[in-house]
């Protein structure tokens, strides 16, 4: 449903008003969420309620429904005083709408089809902390894609927050505000080894789970090391096509995940495909290297781990990646309720390969995301 319409007819009765737009679309609105819906009830600043919902009338009736310059106005039994409602208003609010997100998620299946230095998004340091259009832009592939890039971002041990406080809000953990990701001996967390890492999304035994990660490239190896990713919202899509009995399973089994160090012991239960109120597909959560003994009886473990071996099986094969290496001072951030990202395997005994990593809260990537897309369609910088 497209916004700017102007509602072309209206019929009503005392418990609710049918709109029709210009365009063919059509909405209908109970009188209870139109009352509970009054611009009049609203703090004129903040926009929050002055209203519950047990001071509402409990079935309001409407006196009148008529169209004045556009809008519509509804004249109420009780004496309350007359309410105007916008047509754009209506129309973002209706059923028919839905709860659209304001920059929505766009999937991507097939990664090895990809070239990240021409269809991910990509953006200069300085640029990104100048503000305005560009920024916006490239906070709005993040969102899209679940992961996006940055080049030229100093190579210091603060680099990372300076590019960071024009993306989110840094979600500080045990590991601190930033981590370092480079080999030491007898690693807690194998990240901190020249192994190759598969696919998987970090921190699934953390409540809440971290929203985004960035990884700062501080020294790159000419060697191994390259950053391998795969969008995780597009493979339970695919799975959910492809086995439609192993996504529900997947959907419905809680599984327990569990890091334990010297200074930690952190414990979560979650599916692997995490759903919304809807049904849609809000989260994966798939990290071999955490996930703990999962309590099923037999024949539930079986089917569990057909499902579970079948997704995994997708996440080897070579057409769903997304694989680049790379250079001092390049900075991703990804999606991590959505981008599952590995590495190939390096030597840092040849050649030192130093990341520094952070975590951002969700919610603020997608507030920073919003509200620069606000500023910049309004013509101010952010």
């Amino acid at each position: 449903m497209s916004a700017g319409s102007p509602i072309g007819r209206l019929d009503w009765t005392a418990r609710r008003v049918a709109v029709e737009w210009a365009d063919g679309a059509r909405a209908d609105f109970a009188s209870i969420w139109l009352r509970d819906n009054r611009r009049e009830d609203r703090d004129p600043h903040s926009g929050q309620r002055l209203i519950d919902v047990v001071d509402l009338p409990a079935h309001p009736r409407i006196r009148s429904a008529r169209l004045v310059d556009g809008a519509l106005l509804v004249d109420w039994e009780d004496g309350a005083a007359a309410t105007r409602y916008d047509s754009d208003w209506l129309r973002r609010h209706s059923s028919a709408a839905g709860a659209a997100e304001e920059i929505a998620r766009k999937p991507w299946l097939e990664g090895a089809a990809l070239d990240p230095g021409r269809d991910l998004a990509w953006l200069d340091f300085e640029t990104l902390r100048g503000g305005g259009m560009p920024r916006a832009a490239w906070l709005a592939r993040l969102w899209q894609d679940g992961l996006a890039f940055l080049r030229g971002v100093p190579t210091t041990d603060e680099g990372i927050l300076q590019a960071m406080a024009s993306v989110g809000r840094i979600a500080e953990t045990n590991y601190g505000a930033v981590f370092d990701v480079r080999s030491v001996p007898r690693p807690e967390n194998l990240a901190y080894s020249d192994l190759g890492l598969g696919l998987h999304t970090d921190n699934p035994y953390r409540e809440p789970v971290p929203g985004f990660q960035a990884l700062h490239a501080l020294v790159t190896s000419p060697d191994g090391g390259e950053s391998v990713f795969a969008d995780g919202l597009a493979l339970a899509l695919h799975l959910r096509e492809l086995a439609p009995e192993d996504f529900d399973r997947l959907a419905r089994t809680p599984v327990p995940f569990h890091y334990r160090s010297a200074d930690v012991d952190l414990r979560a239960r979650r599916p692997i495909i995490q759903l919304a109120c809807d049904g849609a597909v809000a989260a994966v959560h798939y990290n071999n290297r955490s996930i703990a003994p999962v309590p099923l009886a037999a024949d539930e473990a079986e089917r569990f781990y057909a499902a579970y071996r079948r997704f995994g099986g997708l996440l080897r094969e070579a057409r769903y990646r997304v694989t680049w290496r790379l250079r001092d001072g390049d900075l991703v951030v990804f999606d991590n309720q959505r981008v599952l990202h590995g590495r190939t395997a390096f030597s840092s005994a040849r050649h030192p390969r130093h990341l520094r990593g952070c975590y951002l809260t969700r919610d603020s990537v997608q507030s920073a995301a919003a509200c620069a897309r606000r500023a910049a369609t309004e013509g101010r910088r952010t």
